[in-house]
């Protein structure tokens, strides 16, 4: 006699009945799910299509016209990588522009973050007329960067200006400023500093942000000011250091208008166009010729359309490596491994 294990698995076979199958969603609970992705989709719709148009387009179409031979008066010629190639090695003023555009990302950057921590942090700690301070320190970035830049080469000017005259009656000679290839580069970094009031606010509400608890806490340790700054501020501030680091990286990469006008107000001269470089962009001596310069001038004075899209996608390349890299060393992909 079979054992009654045996008789259930003989019980199942090929003809055995298969699980019971879901039973299907009603046609009014597929309709509801239609009619909700519809409206995910529509509103996703104005996002997508401004993404598309104004950035995927515009991407796809300048690496395109990279390859391209273009003047804008006749049709695109593709010639390959020879953009590419005479940008790296026979182009004589890109190493000059990549050289003083890294200038202004490793000295203006770090010195504005510096200044604006240091200010919002007295800001922040001021007992009388708070306001009336943050207000003074953030005027200054409300001066649109033509009028300032305007502002400090006269202020600078090395015969008439207030400041050499100042420091002549204290038996100091004043530099040449902005007509000095030393010192045109760190007259725009004071420049820059002074109109820091942008990145102050930023600093100025995250300190306030910052837990009183854990400063208390941290007084009961026996935490001097240093101690307090380095493991109770710094932690709770990094994501708003990394912002400011990162926009500012991207902004000094696309460094132009300061430098632009400088040159042409210094120098007293209009400025230039056509196939070589005018005598009055990057004045004096190159010093403040930045790559966005340089990549204007090829594109919308020398007609090299092809070449200035050339210069824009390597532009792009590099700044996006930057923020993928520093992005990932500071962990800011994750807010507690920021901290």
């Amino acid at each position: 006699m079979a054992s009654p294990q045996l008789a259930d698995n003989a019980g199942v076979g090929v003809g055995a009945p298969s699980a019971p199958q879901p039973a299907p969603l009603p046609r009014k609970n597929q309709s509801r799910q239609w009619r909700r992705r519809l409206v995910i989709i529509a509103m996703l719709a104005p996002t997508v299509a401004g993404l598309l148009v104004f950035f995927a387009y515009p991407l796809i179409a300048n690496i395109y016209y990279s390859l391209t031979r273009y003047n804008l008066m006749s049709a695109p010629k593709w010639i390959g990588l020879r953009n590419y190639k005479y940008l790296f090695t026979q182009d004589p003023y890109i190493w000059q522009a990549t050289k003083n555009t890294l200038w202004f990302v490793g000295i203006l950057v770090p010195a504005r973050i510096v200044m604006a921590l240091v200010v919002a942090g007295l800001c922040a700690r001021a007992r009388r007329a708070a306001g009336v301070w943050r207000t003074l320190f953030y005027l200054p970035a409300l001066v649109s960067p033509v009028a300032s830049v305007v502002a400090f080469v006269f202020l600078f000017n090395p015969g008439t200006g207030p400041v050499n005259k100042v420091l002549a009656n204290l038996g100091i000679h004043g530099p040449m400023w902005f007509n000095s290839p030393t010192w045109s580069k760190p007259s725009l970094v004071l420049m820059g500093v002074w109109v820091m009031g942008d990145i102050m606010i930023i600093f100025m509400a995250s300190l306030l942000d910052v837990p009183k608890d854990q400063y208390e806490a941290a007084s009961l340790d026996g935490a001097n000011g240093m101690q307090k700054l380095r493991y109770v501020t710094f932690p709770n501030i990094v994501p708003v250091l990394v912002f400011a680091l990162v926009t500012g990286v991207i902004a000094a990469l696309q460094y132009f208008t300061e430098a632009s006008v400088a040159s042409t107000v210094a120098s007293n001269k209009a400025t230039g166009s056509g196939d070589t470089l005018s005598t009055v962009m990057g004045y004096p001596q190159n010093s403040l010729l930045t790559y966005t310069q340089w990549l204007y001038n090829r594109g919308f004075g020398a007609y090299q359309l092809g070449y200035a899209s050339a210069l824009a996608v390597v532009l792009f390349l590099v700044a996006g490596i930057f923020l993928i890299v520093f992005l990932r060393w500071v962990k800011a992909f994750n807010p507690e491994g920021a901290r």
